[in-house]
């Protein structure tokens, strides 16, 4: 899939305009587009040392090899860092790394601004230097929000490392910051030029971090891509257990493969028409209704997609309840979702927090709740009238039917992946 243009506003000749008052005045009315145009390459063997890809992606070919700053997740770097040093070397490229702890707890302007800093002690290059950012999707967001404020626009590289990131964080064009206990609040549109993913970056990721990013592509399954969604029932464990790397064969390639192509295919189909968020009825929202305030209230236990994924389910319950997805479809789903070792609930649900948490959502889409609820599966419908006695009906049929909250949580006890 090629990512076409999208402009913001139709061109338009610059006119002034004369405006008869008791003292004359002049008005100016501006009118400009913006072309946005950039990839995203399903691109193996990354840092091996022959492979141009990285070096020269994002740079015209009299800039090159050229400089770079790479920021780099302290994680990813602990089990990187020979390899991205050598692989510039190698290429010739003069470069400096500058190595962050990223998480969701220092997912704030500070730490924005230690980055911005970085870019300024390195004398990064208006245009011809991109910052490469090597790491999961807090620190491709943090890296893309520090680029988009400094010089009011500097281009920049994401390699993302988790499957979070590859199918979700590293792929739009949002970027953001955590504030004021509010997921992403600060943010900005600004898509990187490239974002190169290369799954070998899964074989040293953990089991519950793998699991978090099929959170995200079960959500496109749910909504958009029933063979995606069968691809999850049939091989789910399986992909958590050979770490997106194999997982048997499907259409003479590898389901890892075909899942991964599907997830980011499906994703960018619903962006690309609407990259600036004009239009707040969004298919890629289902799961981010309530997902926000559970994800903050139960810091630092709940990873993103964990969240998502109890957002999911609650709102697969609204929608069985409404009629718009039968009891075997239920079922389906929380079976997956149990199967990816997800969790369908946790102890800071409670009914006040759902409620709170849609009445922020309803604020962020002006107005309206426009909740995505499944219908059936592949499909979905937005709905405005959730009331507060379905949500805290379908919060007690939730948990009565198994939510007990361990899932992935179970699993492992740190929040770190590479």
């Amino acid at each position: 899939m090629t990512v076409q243009t999208e402009s913001t506003s139709t061109s338009k000749a610059l006119r002034p305009r004369m405006s008869v008052a008791r003292t004359p005045h002049h008005t100016w009315q501006v009118s400009t587009s913006r072309a946005v145009s950039y990839e995203v390459v399903l691109s193996p063997g990354l840092l091996d040392p022959s492979n141009p890809i990285l070096a020269t992606a994002g740079v015209q070919e009299e800039a090159r090899p050229g400089r770079r700053l790479v920021v780099v997740d302290a994680a990813v770097h602990a089990l990187y860092c020979a390899r991205i040093g050598d692989y510039f070397t190698q290429q010739a490229v003069e470069h400096e790394v500058f190595v962050v702890d990223a998480y969701e707890s220092v997912k704030s302007m500070e730490t924005v601004f230690e980055i911005a800093a970085a870019m300024d002690a390195f004398g990064i290059s208006r245009r011809r230097e991109p910052v490469v950012a090597i790491g999961g999707g807090v620190l491709t967001d943090m890296v893309g929000l520090a680029t988009s404020l400094y010089r009011r626009s500097t281009p920049y590289l994401r390699v993302p490392t988790t499957l979070i990131g590859m199918v979700d964080a590293g792929i739009g064009a949002k970027t953001g910051v955590n504030f004021r206990q509010h997921k992403n609040r600060l943010g900005t549109y600004h898509p990187s030029a490239v974002t190169l993913n290369d799954r070998e970056f899964l074989g040293t990721l953990s089991p519950r971090h793998l699991c978090n990013g099929l959170a995200e592509i079960l959500k496109m399954a749910m909504v958009k891509d029933e063979v995606l969604f069968d691809h999850l029932e049939a091989h789910g464990p399986r992909l958590v257990e050979e770490r997106m790397q194999a997982a048997g064969s499907a259409d003479g390639g590898t389901v890892a493969e075909d899942v991964m192509a599907r997830a980011i295919h499906s994703m960018l189909e619903e962006l690309q028409p609407n990259l600036w968020e004009h239009e707040l009825q969004r298919l890629v929202d289902f799961g981010h209704s309530f997902s926000p305030a559970i994800e903050m209230a139960a810091l630092p236990e709940l990873l993103h997609g964990e969240a998502v994924c109890i957002d999911m389910a609650f709102s697969a319950v609204l929608a069985h309840r409404r009629g718009l997805l039968n009891r075997t479809d239920l079922e389906r789903i929380l079976r997956v979702m149990d199967g990816l070792n997800l969790p369908t609930w946790h102890p800071v649900c409670t009914p006040d927090l759902m409620a709170h948490g849609l009445a922020d959502t309803v604020k962020h889409r002006d107005g309206k709740q426009l909740l995505p609820l499944p219908l059936g599966i592949g499909q979905a419908c937005f709905v405005n009238d959730v009331s507060r006695t379905e949500l805290d009906t379908a919060l007690a049929v939730l948990l009565d039917l198994g939510g007990s909250g361990a899932g992935a949580l179970a699993a492992t006890s740190g929040n770190r992946g590479a």
